[in-house]
């Protein structure tokens, strides 16, 4: 991923150069590999590159062989070899897997993000139209961050970024750019393209039909497969995000696999080679030099002795992988809360929980060189995992909370996890957000995916426990070539929320600071400070005044969304697992 800058519908953009460079500099975190600028007729297009595929050649921004397109992308698009094929007169200038959406514009028009398979956030500026034109578009579900931007000094103009920051000192007027929609400047349109068996609308209330159908076990490990195997397309190292909990230690475990079968079908070709070269079988001593190819890294991050890092440090022993376990202490990162708060640009609690030790672990590993790490989001939000999920009162509801939540995943979930390690310069993919295996997931009985805890909870003919996320663990409870997906311990271990299970301590160090820098005074008038949106705990309020110091603006703050749980369901406000009175029930009846 990178960072874009845009501006469109500006007079004498060259005299602007200079200022949206700088606007775009404050992205430079998501991009330190390079910069590139395009100034046009009426707009400006502005990158900074983080290089994961296409390294020597995928500078941005990119220009069609008639110098009239030019687009500026973050993201990736995963099948662009398919995309290419269906591009057969086109001569491709780099091997960017971005440069694809350039013919696809000239084929199909806006309508090319229906053919993209991947996260992108991309501005594209036509210029053979009078006058010229701009489309911009977000992946589906907002795996990447994008916002649109308006200047009462500069009517008729239209900015987007990547971030919050990089708007503000144009733009008097900001949103979150709505996922799965593009924007069109001719008509100043923004439309959905997004349109899933399984979406029920934009507005609030979910409308859509229940789906019925039966929990297909293949089906789901298969998708799952296809959407781990697609995203270890990288030209420059890769881990995985592994907290030992199921979401992210089963995609270490497929990731395993499928570098097991890159790696091995290198050495073969290898050996071949070397075989040709030396006319008879390589000495011990080569064979050795032969078989040194890397295994798959994983990382881990947690307070001395958390559930994490003793879950984590098992699965990866199990799976193999050359793991990295990085202790953090309260302090530590209580220190980073304000820099965290400057990259999130949210103020939610929940967010800034989880974003924190994700954000000090990105650090660790962009310093050891890596690029891109699989991460496990999203699996909660669509299967139901988190932990309030149990007291849905019937299946309508549970799918329902399930739409709702994966609806506001780039608000939440999305955002921290884009954020937290675009921070440093690495990048997040999330084989779950995949569009495949949501068609598939969000397309099953919310009845199958219903459970209870503690002494409610109910077994099924194999003995295994119908708890959170029951049809995913089951899916992959199996054992191909011999050996099983995960131990036991891990595949049926009950869910932590991220914040929860790097050391209870931490939420509570969090919680015990703001209680001792926010004044009863001051709290008891949070009304008055913030009408809207009012901090409900001297933490929300805590994370809200250090926001607010960072981004004053209002419009700014509009552009947050809290995570709460469904209080409907007799659920607690704190989004913490721990608050849920199932979690310790449940370790009581392991």
């Amino acid at each position: 991923m990178c960072g874009i800058f845009a501006a469109h519908g500006i007079q004498n953009p060259s005299q602007d150069r200079a200022k949206f460079i700088a606007c775009s500099k404050k992205l430079r975190h998501r991009g330190p590999d390079w910069s590139g600028c395009f100034v046009g007729k009426e707009g400006v297009l502005v990158h900074e590159r983080l290089a994961i595929v296409g390294v020597d050649t995928g500078a941005q921004p990119l220009v069609s062989q008639d110098g009239q397109l030019i687009l500026a992308v973050n993201g990736e698009i995963y099948n662009f070899h398919a995309l290419r094929a269906k591009c057969p007169g086109y001569k491709f200038k780099t091997h960017s897997d971005c440069e694809v959406i350039l013919p696809l514009y000239k084929k199909y028009d806006k309508e090319v993000c229906n053919h993209l398979d991947g996260m992108f956030s991309f501005v594209l500026l036509d210029e053979s139209v009078t006058p010229t034109r701009i489309i911009a578009a977000r992946d589906p579900i907002g795996i990447t961050t994008l916002y649109q931007g308006w200047s009462s000094k500069r009517p008729g103009a239209v900015f987007f970024a990547s971030e919050l920051k990089a708007l503000l000192d144009e733009c008097d007027n900001i949103i979150s750019f709505p996922p799965g929609h593009v924007y069109d400047s001719r008509d100043k349109s923004t439309t959905r393209y997004f349109q899933p068996s399984w979406w029920d609308g934009d507005s609030e209330e979910p409308n859509a039909p229940i789906p019925a159908n039966p929990a297909d076990f293949a089906l789901l490990r298969e998708t799952l497969e296809a959407a781990v195997r697609k995203r270890l397309m990288s030209e420059v190292p890769y881990g995985v995000l592994l907290s030992g909990g199921l979401d992210s230690s089963l995609i270490a475990a497929i990731a395993a696999r499928e570098t097991e079968k890159v790696a091995q079908a290198q050495y073969e070709v290898r050996k071949k080679r070397f075989q040709e070269v030396q006319s008879g079988p390589p000495t011990p001593k080569n064979e050795g030099i032969l078989a040194a190819w890397p295994q798959l890294h994983s990382f881990s991050i947690g307070l001395e002795n958390s559930p994490d890092l003793l879950a984590a440090r098992k699965a990866a022993h199990y799976l193999g992988t050359v793991h990295h376990e990085y202790v953090f202490t309260v302090q530590e990162g209580l220190d980073a809360i304000p820099e965290v708060i400057y990259h999130l640009e949210t103020y939610d609690v929940t967010t800034v929980r989880a974003s924190t030790p994700m954000y000090l672990l990105s650090r660790k590993i962009k310093a050891m060189g890596v690029k891109m790490v699989l991460s496990g989001e999203g699996s909660d939000e669509i299967l139901g995992g988190y932990l309030y999920f149990h007291a849905a009162p019937d299946r309508k509801s549970f799918h329902q909370e399930c739409v709702r939540r994966v609806k506001n995943l780039h608000t939440a979930d999305c955002l921290r996890a884009n954020k937290s390690t675009m921070a440093w310069g690495l990048e997040a993919r999330v084989p779950f957000l995949d569009k495949y295996f949501l068609e598939a997931a969000m397309n099953i009985d919310a009845k199958e995916k219903m459970f209870k805890k503690g002494n409610d909870l109910e077994v099924d003919e194999d003995g295994k426990p119908k708890m959170e996320k029951y049809i995913l663990r089951k899916a992959f409870d199996c054992s191909p070539n011999g050996k099983p997906y995960l131990p036991r311990s891990i595949l049926w271990r009950q869910k932590e929320q991220f914040s929860d299970g790097v050391g209870y301590s931490w939420i509570d160090g969090m919680k015990d600071t703001a209680c001792s820098v926010v004044p009863d005074d001051a709290f008891a008038e949070r009304a008055q400070r913030w009408p809207q949106d009012t901090p409900d705990t001297k933490e929300a309020y805590y994370i809200r005044e250090i926001f607010d110091g960072l981004f004053p603006l209002e419009t700014a703050a509009k552009t947050a969304v809290r995570w709460i749980p469904r209080g409907d369901w007799g659920c607690a406000a704190d989004p913490s697992g721990r608050s849920v009175g199932i979690h310790v029930a449940a370790y009581e009846n392991e």
